[in-house]
């Protein structure tokens, strides 16, 4: 004779007990099975974790509620019924499930387990490990950025994650005081050459800038880069924020024009990019995007003089105008940080800016600024 086949409501109810942290003794008590049924339901289900090994918030799932939630997936509910029925959104249903198995291979008190190990605190760093943390501090003494450390760690050890770190934990290794895994003097072999990190969600002091026109109303055509004529603009800020150069790059070829500011007044400001404007073609102008800073106040003048729209960037969003913080990155192996720019000359400016738009661009088939500007002008001219 076969072996009879265990209902499906003893098995649930034995999972049920396990999860309330009885042991197998117990659960023979109320369970009319043998010992070997309890640990063959029990076992390809990850074993018994006992409850008061660990006891989450309510914002974590109990291991009653993981338990639950195979029951479900046994009877072939959908998430959001397993949720309704525990008291959780269906989105909290499916990101646990799906981190631990998928519907056919969830084993709760696996899942319940691997959780308390991550709740744990405090986690040893990954950069506790020596060889990581050498190969971290070469890099950035060869002036590489975190991102590009970790993405080519994960290229050069793919089968071995104790290499793996994220580039946010390199950062805060380098930005965090007491960690003590990096040394506080490589946070200078970054690119911004800060020891201190700036918070995103810090208070925006600056005044509203009156007539603001938002980047969210500017047209489609210039996140694709197709047209030309749609332009980047900042400030480069020189020593002790006394100096300044203005910066100009043109989405599409890349194209960068400077221009000299003998002060940071908002008519100044509006003075010299207007003249930058009169040194090429009227179609070359479509529209310029700038972070919200006080020197771009007078935008509109700068608008009914020129006919060319400014539309304004969310605060601290440099991502916006990624062409033009590119370009100032490139511009600082120029006119390094803490230099006073008040003594360049637009003579001078234009030389730099000549060399800068005669390097060849892998984002353009390694054609140059200038290059393609001339294309263009060629073409539409």
């Amino acid at each position: 004779m076969g072996r009879r086949r265990l209902d499906e409501g003893v098995r649930r109810e034995i999972i049920r007990l396990a999860a309330r942290g009885l042991t197998y003794g117990q659960i023979l008590e109320r369970v009319d099975v043998a010992m070997g049924t309890v640990s063959n339901v029990l076992v390809p289900l990850g074993g018994v974790v006992k409850p008061h090994m660990w006891e989450p918030s309510r914002a974590r799932l109990s291991l009653e509620e993981r338990t639950e939630i195979r029951v479900g997936l046994e009877l072939g509910e959908s998430f959001a019924a397993i949720g309704r029925r525990i008291g959780r959104v269906t989105s909290t249903v499916s990101r646990e499930v799906h981190a631990n198995g998928g519907r056919h291979r969830y084993r709760p008190f696996a899942a319940h387990a691997r959780a308390c190990v991550r709740a744990r605190r405090p986690k040893p760093s990954k950069l506790a490990c020596p060889r990581l943390r050498a190969r971290v501090e070469q890099d950035l003494r060869r002036l590489w950025s975190p991102q590009q450390i970790a993405t080519r760690l994960r290229d050069e050890f793919p089968d071995e994650p104790e290499m793996w770190i994220s580039h946010e934990t390199i950062y805060k290794s380098l930005f965090v005081q007491g960690r003590g895994e990096l040394r506080r003097e490589l946070a200078r072999c970054l690119r911004t050459g800060r020891t201190q990190r700036i918070h995103q969600h810090r208070d925006d002091r600056r005044g509203r800038i009156p007539e603001m026109i938002h980047i969210s109303e500017r047209p489609a055509e210039v996140a694709d880069r197709a047209i030309p004529g749609h332009w980047e603009g900042d400030l480069l800020v020189g020593k002790d924020n006394k100096s300044a150069v203005a910066t100009l790059v043109e989405r599409a070829t890349r194209y960068v024009l400077l221009a000299h500011l003998a002060d940071q007044r908002a008519e100044t400001v509006r003075d010299a990019l207007i003249a930058r404007v009169a040194t090429l073609p009227e179609h070359l102008w479509r529209s310029l995007t700038w972070d919200q800073g006080r020197e771009m106040t007078r935008h509109v003048e700068f608008t009914q003089l020129t006919g060319i729209t400014v539309y304004f960037c969310d605060p601290h969003s440099p991502w916006q105008r990624g062409s033009n913080e590119n370009t100032n990155g490139l511009l600082r192996q120029y006119m390094p940080k803490g230099t006073d720019l008040s003594p360049l000359t637009q003579q001078q400016l234009d030389a730099i800016a000549i060399e800068l738009n005669g390097r060849p661009r892998q984002t353009l088939g390694w054609q140059t600024p200038a290059e393609k500007l001339t294309e263009l002008l060629a073409t539409t001219g």
